[in-house]
């Protein structure tokens, strides 16, 4: 069975150079092969089946069987990499910190080591105020982009 470090090598062979960044890579036991991967402008159906196709290829069906999936994470989905920060730089996102506390606001100012988050702070009879919190990495449970129609 392919590893799940044999195959984020092998993506990450693929994608170099193509503005794809990986999200996450999954084997399981039974030899499902799951890949996340995405880019700053989103990324398309043809890049997600061309990526599936040089994955299968380098792979070896008559060694051993395996079932691939290639695709995007969620709109709603937690980010898991720093890329995913750097994309979504500019939207409102909501923060649970390992304390449980949630924060909403413009994610903003993202850097190797953490963010700001611009929120709105709201008082009676007064206008709306914007604090920056900063946040490090270490620190932040889940972060989500908020969902707005």
């Amino acid at each position: 069975m392919a590893g799940q470090k044999q195959i984020e090598e092998l993506v990450k062979g693929f994608t170099e150079g193509t503005g794809l960044f990986i999200v996450s890579v999954k084997v399981s036991s039974s030899n499902r092969i799951t890949v996340l991967a995405d880019k700053k402008e989103g990324i398309t159906i043809d890049e997600c089946a061309s990526l599936h196709r040089q994955i299968e290829s380098a792979l070896d069906r008559g060694a051993e069987d395996f079932e691939l999936q290639v695709s995007s994470p969620g709109l709603d989905s937690p980010f898991l990499v720093l890329e995913q920060y750097r994309k979504n730089e500019g939207k409102k996102v909501e923060v649970i910190d390992h304390e449980g506390s949630k924060f909403t606001g413009v994610l903003k100012n993202v850097t190797d080591g953490g963010f700001e988050l611009s929120i709105e702070i709201k008082a009676k009879g007064r206008p709306k105020e914007l604090k920056d919190i900063s946040f490090n990495f270490e620190d932040v449970k889940s972060t989500r982009v908020i969902l707005t129609i």
